[in-house]
């Protein structure tokens, strides 16, 4: 089997990688989401680091403040996992679904060793895209208190916009920590958005407490509109020059796209022993012109 695409539909399409659980791609019908130009990185099972752009998997964001995720990298270890395909297709209308799983492997129990499993479902429609992300604590304990599993999750969308055009709404009013800030007390105070629409014209890494859970990405001509369920906070992201320093970042990419991430990164999720938590996000195109001012 072929690592990508494993969806692909005529008229609009997505294209998943088993390496990360990476959608790489999503036409509806034009392309929605900036990833890299050129070829994709190694085949899944040769890869050896995330996917730049489209939209990652975050299972345990970074970097790592929780004492049982000391040993992660940033962001975790499902965005540089092989996930298994669990070859469930469904069609309901005009929409297909595809399951991805993931299960602790021996290099993942090498550095994190709580129970769980992972259930990735990706839902493609002709004007939307759904993401719903599974996580259940399989930890047989039965001692109290429960053996809670305690994480952190997100979508790291990276939307093909024009940066220095797009707005991001409504986020006005909210409170945000603005991870830009050069010492860690100006990282950890909250600040108070006072702008109707968010831009990223320079270097953003905004973290959006207790969000709206809907969201708007215009610019001229265009843009999406992001409808969340269980997931309360909403990160906005871009390099802009900064970004010349990351490695795999090409030149100038940062000014096509902006990051709307929605995810659970202020506090953590606590699942106890049997059960499942479901964050989930669609995204749909915005046929109308218009740009809020």
């Amino acid at each position: 089997m072929s690592n990508l695409p494993l969806l692909r539909v005529i008229r609009f399409s997505a294209e998943i990688m088993l390496y990360g659980a990476t959608i790489v791609s999503w036409k509806s019908p034009s392309e929605r989401l900036f990833e890299l130009h050129g070829p994709l990185p190694l085949p899944c099972a040769m890869a050896r680091k995330p996917v730049r752009g489209g939209i990652p998997v975050v299972f345990l964001f970074g970097p790592p403040a929780h004492p049982e995720h000391a040993k992660l990298p940033q962001h975790g270890f499902a965005r540089s996992s092989n996930w298994s395909w669990d070859n469930i297709i469904k069609e309901e209308g005009d929409h297909v679904s595809v399951t991805l799983t993931l299960d602790p492997t021996p290099s993942i129990t090498a550095v994190y060793k709580r129970q769980f499993h992972l259930r990735f479902v990706v839902t493609l429609g002709e004007n939307d895209i759904a993401t719903e992300l599974f996580v259940q604590n399989t930890s047989a304990s039965t001692e109290y208190p429960p053996d809670f599993l305690e994480f952190q999750a997100l979508f790291h969308n990276y939307v093909l916009a024009p940066a220095n055009e797009v707005l991001v709404t409504p986020l006005q009013n909210l409170f945000y920590f603005d991870k830009t800030e050069s010492t860690e007390e100006g990282k950890s105070t909250a600040k108070a958005e006072k702008r109707a629409g968010v831009d990223v014209r320079k270097f953003t890494d905004s973290v959006y407490e207790n969000a709206p859970g809907s969201y708007e990405v215009t610019w001229p001509g265009g843009g999406v509109a992001i409808k969340t369920t269980n997931l309360k906070d909403v990160v906005v992201w871009n390099p802009a020059e900064t970004g010349s320093k990351m490695g795999d970042m090409e030149q100038g990419g940062w000014e096509k796209f902006v990051c709307v991430e929605p995810g659970h990164v202020r506090g953590y999720e606590r699942v106890a022993p049997g059960l499942t938590w479901v964050g989930k996000q669609v995204i749909s195109v915005i046929h109308n012109a218009r740009r809020h001012q």
